[in-house]
C-alpha cells in the first residue's frame, strides 16, 4: 500500500511534468499550494483531475467548455485559485 508522502510526491511529480506548460504551471502551482494540506476526498479529486487530457482540462479550467459534471467541483477550485492569482491582485 502506497503511503501519503509517497501519493503526494508522485501526484506532484505528475503535475509539474504534464506536456503543457500551461498545465505544468496551474496542477504544478495548485499542488505545491495544497497537497499537504489536502484531505482524501480532495487528494481522490487531484487524482482523477491529472488523469484527464491536458487539451481538456485546459479548456476546462480557463472556461473555454464546461467541465464533465464529476470534475466540475474541482475544476471550480482552480479556477477560483487562478482568478485569485491574476496579474495585479
Amino acid at each position: 500500500m502506497e503511503t501519503r508522502e509517497t501519493r503526494l510526491k508522485r501526484m506532484r511529480m505528475r503535475a509539474w511534468h504534464r506536456g503543457i506548460k500551461e498545465m505544468d504551471l496551474i496542477l504544478g502551482g495548485w499542488a505545491d499550494r495544497n497537497l499537504a494540506d489536502a484531505d482524501d476526498a480532495t487528494l481522490d479529486a487531484f487524482e482523477t483531475v491529472l488523469a484527464e487530457a491536458d487539451h481538456d482540462l485546459y479548456q476546462w479550467v480557463s472556461g473555454q467548455a464546461e467541465a464533465p459534471e464529476g470534475l466540475r467541483p474541482f475544476v471550480g477550485l482552480l479556477q477560483e485559485e487562478l482568478k485569485g492569482h491574476e496579474v495585479g491582485r
